[in-house]
This record gives C-alpha cells, sequence and structure tokens, in this order.
C-alpha cells in the first residue's frame, strides 16, 4: 500500500509540473484587448475589428519598425476570435474575420520571427459569451492549439466555479505538455481568487503556469495603473519571492500610446513595470503610434533591466509620508528605483552610493563614490516621478 501511495503521488506530481522550459526571461509583445477590445464589426471598422487583417498588420509593424528585434516577438490574440465548435467538437475561428484560419495566422506570424499566442477560457464562455473550454474540453482544446502551431495560451476564468477553476488549470498545463509542443501558459486564476493565499497557492502556480493575473483588469487611466501599483505593493511579501524565471506576476498590459496617459505617465508605467519584471505586453496601435512613445517602449536600458536573466521583480524600501521608493536589482545592468513622491515633499534619503533627494520642485541625485548616474527622471511637483539608478 505505502509504495502504491507513493507511486500516485508521483504521478501527480509529473501532472503538476509543467517543465517546459519557457519564458525565462519576462515574455515581451503585443496583445490586442486594452485597445481594440471585442470589436468584431469589420464592416464598418475594417481596419480596426478582431480580424486575421489586424493581426497581419500588427505582425508586420513588430517585424518591420524594430520591435520584434528588441524582444517584442508575442503577436497575442485575446477574446472574440471564436466562431463557435465545429462537429468533432474542435474550437474553429469566425469564418468571416479569419477566412484562413489560425494555423494560416500562426504560419505568417512565425515567417516574420514572431510567435503567435491565443486566448481560451476556462468555463462555460469566454468572457465575452463565446465557447469556453469546460472540463471535458480542455485535451481537445490543447491539441488543437498544438495543431495550428500556437506558442502561448492565456487561460481566462469567466463563468466557471472554484472547483472547476482549481481542477482545469492544472489539467491544461499537462494536456499542453503532452502535445510535445512548447506553448507558454498564462493562467488567470488567481484573479479570480483574490490574488492571495490561501485561495491562491503561489507554488502551484509556479509549477503549472509560466505567468499568471493576480488582481484586476488594467483600464486606460493613470488612476488604474495606481491602484495596480499599490495593490502589488501592499502584497510584495507574497508577491516578490514567487516571480523568476519561468514564472511571473502579470499587473496586466502597457497602456502606453493609447489615450488615457500623459506623457510622464507612460514613461512612468514603463519604468513601474521594468521594476516588477512585468510581461510587458503592448496593447497599442502600432500602425499610428507616435515617435514619443515609440521611444518610451523602445528604451533600450528599461528593456535590459527587465530582461535581465536574474528575474528579480523590485520591491518597496522605503515609505515615508507621501514619499515611496521601489528598487529592483539585476545582474549586468543599472539598477532602478521607482520614487513617488507627493506635492512639497521635502525628505532625502541614503541608498548606499547615492542619495535621492524629494523636494517642491522636484528630485535630485546626489551621486557618492563617483558611482550614481541619473538616467531618466521626470521633475513634475505633485507627480510620480521614476528614476533609473546606477547603484
Amino acid at each position: 500500500m505505502l509504495l502504491k501511495t507513493v507511486l500516485l503521488l508521483a504521478l501527480v506530481a509529473q501532472v503538476l509540473v509543467l517543465e517546459n522550459g519557457l519564458l525565462r526571461k519576462p515574455p515581451m509583445g503585443w496583445l490586442a484587448w486594452e485597445r481594440f477590445r471585442c470589436n468584431t464589426d469589420c464592416n464598418e471598422d475594417p481596419k480596426n475589428c478582431i480580424s486575421e487583417r489586424l493581426f497581419m498588420e500588427m505582425a508586420d509593424r513588430l517585424a518591420q519598425d524594430g520591435w520584434r528585434d528588441l524582444g517584442y516577438e508575442y503577436l497575442n490574440i485575446d477574446d472574440c476570435w471564436i466562431g463557435g465548435r465545429d462537429a468533432k467538437g474542435n474550437l474553429v475561428p469566425d469564418p468571416k474575420r479569419f477566412p484562413n484560419g489560425m494555423a494560416f495566422l500562426a504560419d505568417y506570424a512565425h515567417s516574420l520571427g514572431l510567435k503567435l499566442g491565443i486566448y481560451a477560457d476556462m468555463g462555460n464562455f469566454t468572457c465575452m459569451g463565446y465557447p469556453g473550454t469546460t472540463l471535458d474540453k480542455v485535451v481537445q482544446d490543447a491539441q488543437t492549439f498544438a495543431k495550428w502551431k500556437v506558442d502561448m495560451l492565456k487561460l481566462d476564468g469567466c463563468f466557471s466555479t472554484p472547483e472547476e477553476r482549481a481542477e482545469g488549470y492544472p489539467k491544461m498545463a499537462a494536456a499542453l505538455n503532452a502535445t510535445g509542443r512548447p506553448i507558454a501558459f498564462s493562467c488567470s486564476w488567481p484573479a479570480y481568487e483574490g490574488g492571495l493565499p490561501p485561495k491562491v497557492n503561489y507554488t502551484l502556480l509556479a509549477d503549472i503556469c509560466n505567468l499568471w493575473r493576480n488582481y484586476g483588469d488594467i483600464q486606460d487611466s493613470w488612476s488604474s495603473v495606481l491602484s495596480i501599483l499599490d495593490w502589488f505593493v501592499t502584497h510584495q511579501d507574497i508577491l516578490q519571492p514567487v516571480a523568476g524565471p519561468g514564472h511571473w506576476n502579470d499587473p496586466d498590459m502597457l497602456l502606453i500610446g493609447n489615450f488615457g496617459l500623459s506623457f510622464e505617465q507612460a514613461r512612468a508605467q514603463m519604468a513601474l513595470w521594468t521594476v516588477l519584471a512585468a510581461p510587458l505586453f503592448m496593447s497599442t496601435d502600432l500602425r499610428t503610434i507616435s515617435a514619443q512613445n515609440m521611444d518610451i517602449l523602445q528604451n533600450p536600458l528599461m528593456i535590459k533591466i527587465n530582461q535581465d536573466p536574474l528575474g528579480i521583480q523590485g520591491h518597496r524600501i522605503l515609505k515615508l509620508h507621501s514619499v515611496e521608493v521601489s528598487t529592483g536589482s539585476c545582474f549586468d545592468c543599472p539598477s532602478l528605483a521607482w520614487v513617488r513622491a507627493g506635492p512639497e515633499q521635502d525628505s532625502s534619503w541614503d541608498l548606499g552610493k547615492g542619495a535621492i533627494t524629494t523636494h517642491a520642485h522636484g528630485i535630485s541625485v546626489a551621486p557618492r563614490f563617483g558611482t550614481t548616474k541619473l538616467l531618466h527622471k521626470s521633475m513634475m511637483a505633485g507627480r510620480e516621478v521614476g528614476l533609473a539608478l546606477r547603484v
């Protein structure tokens, strides 16, 4: 009996551990949702509807405008692509909006040196009401995605129970592994359980998922960015230790290039996501993005820090009244400090090799030992300020 028990536990462990060797650095790419949502009206809005045309045009921009060469390699489809299931129960894309099918789109992405991500939902329906992946369809859908040569799956959790999610997410991880195709697994599971223990088992998540959403969806506003930041900082002692190569906390998409952030706020979000060692998924129109926003998203220093092989998520090291300092570290690049200061807040502190002072007119850095270098700053009194420091 003891031997049978040991063998059973070993089999369970094999099912739960993803072991796909993927995403040793935070993934980078483009995702449709925040900018294009569930726009399916290709008659009235053919350039911006969720369609084969949209994803091919974004793929072209990723390949031709320098994004791919900087690491933005994923072209990710979100909700509203599904047309239904065929007579055999296989998922099929909407035939009018994706006339050549998903395998064609994957081949197109691969021909440009990109990878294709796709969306499904662990429930009866997707969040927007399209056919979901119920427990009896998990293996079949995983095989379909592998047949299409998909490279990443985002599995949402709308219209499912906690019990179904607890069974379904590990089952999908095992099913993806069993296909033999390397498919990165993005899980929305913890976001549906409040993001925190005891309802969320981060040890298990790190075994079955490559990245996971912990918190609510980002919206196109600075207040939304700050709400996510505040949640991550408040719970950093839980979140930071579980992040690292192959398994990442995901604070959601970058808003840069859309409508809700000022220029300073756009720079700040890039710095924040860099400090958090977060996945960098743009969700803007790459066909019309401004040079200014492109410069933010293509900042080589920010990308270098974010893609550091150590994969250390930043954390808050100081909170003094309305001043907060969060910092991250990496192996062969400058460390990054995030400074959040309120208006007319006079403070100073020592970070070892450099001192930072905040005052009513902005933020200044005093080098120590000649090793501190101010690389990026925004000096807007009363606004959050991002600083990259060589320390």
